[in-house]
């Protein structure tokens, strides 16, 4: 027989239990990661919307000490998305020296332009993304070989249709190294192999980091990643060697994979069109198996079928993304707004209670995006909007290209090393 004394002392032994599973459950989703501050600027650099054309794919890259008084000189990427499904122009280049006081017109270099094959194909360059390159003192610019009918499809036509080019600008003279096309091994594994709208990495060695993506037909179905170790004289990308090659049969596979490095360790994060995923590797080349992005309440990140792009500082690790669940489903896929979050670099989770909007939507997409290191005090995400609707326009859209200017609290060691 139990006693009610008995019965009231069970009771509270048992709510003592659930009281401390509650705070031990709590301190599981609280991540010891300490919180580093930050601000967000938003700048407007462009506005153009006149039905034919949008600017597309603008990212940055700085040129420490080519600025005006010490300042660097941030060189930025872009082109026209010509209103028919990834058809691009030729590359166009702005610049600020002033830091993002003033910037120069979009300028068509000839070097970046469109070039045609003796059939009168278009073949261009998209998906761009800069990077200093601090050993030869370049500036390198890397995307998509692309092939296009007269109707801007992408076309198959040939043999490695579907490859990697990249072009160098020197900031003493001004002068660029227009489009050459990185020379992959002859394994079937590279038939198709891209690096697009990918961050890469220059070692302290002076070796070039890039994580591509492939498959071994000319078309490209469901697609794997791999990070590929090259040299770099100043001149010309030479293929040293490549990693493991990370796969997912679902749907196209893994695509756009995204790499940055962070106290000593790298990590990748790579674009599906069900979920994004996540992985690490000691040495830059071999990647633990991959997980989906998550938050660090366990729930999923929600970004699908569009990039990530990583900032990196001295004192944290952080991502920038597009997700669901942000009153957002009228968008395409989700593209807006464009948040930027800290990451626990031991779980791969990301920091929930860090989430910040880097770029707020306004009915237009912020998918194709770009994230970079300016100096020790600023790290910035460029976007250009993409619609096509007046719907869009209703909202607020007006095809702008944005920087968001991420003001950091604490000095970032890290630009110093570039």
């Amino acid at each position: 027989m139990i006693y009610p004394s008995e019965m009231r002392l069970a009771i509270r032994a048992a709510m003592l239990c659930l009281f401390l599973l509650g705070i031990a459950r709590a301190e599981e989703n609280t991540s010891s990661v300490p919180r580093l501050a930050f601000e967000v600027k938003l700048d407007t650099v462009l506005e153009h919307d006149d039905g034919k054309f949008l600017w597309f794919h603008p990212r940055a890259a700085a040129i420490p000490g080519f600025g005006k008084s010490g300042q660097p000189a941030v060189v930025m990427t872009l082109q026209k998305h010509l209103k028919v499904s990834d058809y691009y122009s030729g590359e166009s280049v702005m610049r600020t020296d002033d830091y993002g006081a003033t910037w120069s017109e979009p300028e068509l270099r000839p070097e970046l332009d469109w070039r045609h094959d003796s059939n009168g194909v278009v073949i261009a360059v998209a998906d761009v993304t800069p990077g200093w390159h601090a050993a030869t003192g370049r500036l390198l610019a890397i995307g998509a070989e692309v092939r296009y009918s007269k109707d801007g499809l992408q076309l198959g036509d040939q043999p490695r249709s579907h490859q990697t080019a990249f072009a160098v600008f020197d900031p003493q003279t001004g002068d660029w190294i227009g489009w050459k096309r990185l020379e992959m091994p002859k394994d079937q594994m590279f038939e198709f192999a891209r690096c697009a709208c990918s961050q890469w990495l220059v070692e302290p060695d002076g070796t070039v980091l890039l994580a591509m993506y492939l498959d071994s037909t000319t078309a490209g179905s469901v697609f794997s990643v791999t990070v590929v170790r090259f040299s770099f004289d100043g001149k010309q990308l030479k293929y040293i060697e490549h990693g493991n090659v990370l796969e997912l049969d679902v749907v196209r596979g893994l695509v756009e994979p995204q790499l940055a490095k962070f106290r000593n360790r790298y990590y990748l994060s790579l674009r599906n069109d069900v979920k994004a995923y996540v992985t690490t590797s000691a040495d830059g080349l071999h990647y633990e198996p991959i997980k989906p992005w998550t938050f660090d309440d366990g729930s999923e990140l929600g970004s699908y079928n569009t990039q990530q792009h990583w900032l990196t500082h001295s004192e944290g690790l952080f991502l920038s993304y597009t997700r669901r669940g942000a009153n957002n489903d009228h968008i395409m896929r989700n593209r807006a707004p464009l948040f930027i979050a800290q990451v626990d670099p031991q779980k791969l989770e990301v920091l929930r209670d860090t989430e910040q909007v880097l770029v707020p939507e306004r009915g237009a997409g912020l998918g194709n995006f770009g994230a970079a290191t300016i100096d020790e005090k600023e790290s910035w995400v460029t976007v250009g909007e993409y619609f096509d609707s007046d719907a869009a326009r209703k909202r607020g859209a007006k095809g702008a290209v944005f920087v968001s200017r991420v003001i950091w609290s604490k000095p970032n060691r890290l630009a110093a090393e570039r």
